[in-house]
């Protein structure tokens, strides 16, 4: 029986019961009020795009002249100190308001090197939290890749695979793109896997682009049946920046993501941020439009209330993150805007999401 409606119970058969008898009563079910709202974990996993982490050295392996001292975006290390500034600001307090810590696990995309990731986890302000890092060289023409961040007080990693997405033009010339990242390992002693995505872009427009998105949901697709296969019930979560909003061909049809939790026994995609998209929230806007391509969806073994189960998702848009006035007012306070150095954050809002975990008293 739910506690409050015990404590409605009692209370009401107060008249009938002595004055001590009763205080005692109150004493003791405060004190089960007290344990029932201390017993259970909770732990923060996000996603966040970093909007081009690059270092200030030349890759002549990749274009990414651009973010170079003499580049077009004169990128220099004071410029590379400002971002990594911001950047570890952002990721300190993610999901702090429940955890009173960082995210245990972080993807991450937009990212050059492993090298530039360890300035990251070096930061003073993400020091203490013991990052590693997962993360493989992608083969994308301007060398950015996606990378998994992961606090070794937390979580143990298992396994580390890169899944290629084979894309070829209409002369099937090979596109080189992202990777997708696939991490398993034991959070809190539990199974979990995590595949960590960035699409393709909507350059050329939406509809001339999507054939690849549509390509790299199948690889996604692909990538969660061998899991599946293997290990029925253990949790999955995607996440990334898709490129492609909650109700895009790509999720409804391919990954089939579900925007509200059924009873059906089959295994299935829960996607919390679709009704949220519905809503008109986004975690990035383009011509006063929000879209919301950054998500992290869940597959129902994290719905059960056995073990780690989801518990809230969330855009985290705090007001240091927006622009505060004019025309992009309230959008996210990016780098580089229409080619000008503005010193900002990303162009992406982080998502994070809450898992629950009851605690066992011994």
């Amino acid at each position: 029986m739910n506690l409050k409606y015990i404590i409605y119970y009692f209370a009401v058969k107060q008249l009938f019961m002595p004055y001590h008898f009763f205080s005692v009563l109150l004493f003791f079910l405060s004190i089960c009020s007290s344990i029932y709202s201390q017993k259970h974990n909770i732990t923060t996993i996000a996603f966040y795009n970093l909007e081009n982490l690059f270092d200030c050295i030349d890759d002549p392996l990749t274009f990414d002249e651009d973010y170079t001292p003499k580049g077009k975006n004169r990128w220099t290390e004071e410029k590379l100190n400002t971002k990594l500034d911001h950047l570890a600001e952002v990721i300190s307090s993610i999901g702090t308001k429940k955890t009173q810590h960082p995210p245990a696990l972080l993807g991450v995309a937009e990212v050059e090197n492993k090298n530039i990731l360890e300035q990251l986890v070096s930061h003073p302000l993400l020091q203490k939290n013991d990052y590693g890092i997962a993360h493989y060289n992608s083969p994308d023409r301007r060398g950015i890749d996606v990378a998994l961040l992961y606090d070794r007080n937390f979580f143990t990693i298992k396994n580390i695979q890169k899944h290629p997405l084979a894309l070829h033009d209409e002369y099937n010339n090979p596109i080189y793109t992202r990777d997708q990242l696939c991490v398993s390992g034991y959070l809190g002693g539990e199974l979990l896997y995590l595949i960590i995505n960035h699409w393709p872009s909507r350059r050329g427009g939406k509809q001339r682009s999507e054939a690849k998105r549509i390509e790299a949901a199948k690889l996604c697709k692909k990538i969660t049946d061998s899991i599946m296969y293997l290990t029925p019930k253990a949790p999955v979560i995607i996440m990334g920046d898709f490129n492609d909003d909650p109700n895009d061909k790509s999720f409804k049809k391919i990954l089939k993501t579900k925007a509200s939790i059924t009873q059906q026994t089959n295994s299935y995609w829960y996607n919390p941020m679709e009704k949220m998209y519905n809503k008109g929230i986004g975690s990035l806007a383009y011509r006063d439009k929000w879209n919301l391509f950054d998500q992290l969806i869940v597959s129902n073994t994290l719905l059960d209330t056995i073990g780690f189960r989801l518990h809230e998702t969330h855009i985290y848009n705090p007001k240091f993150l927006m622009h505060a006035k004019g025309n992009y007012k309230g959008y996210p306070l990016r780098t580089f805007s229409r080619g000008i150095y503005t010193g900002g954050y990303s162009d992406h809002f982080p998502v994070y999401l809450y898992l629950v975990r009851p605690v066992t008293f011994r």
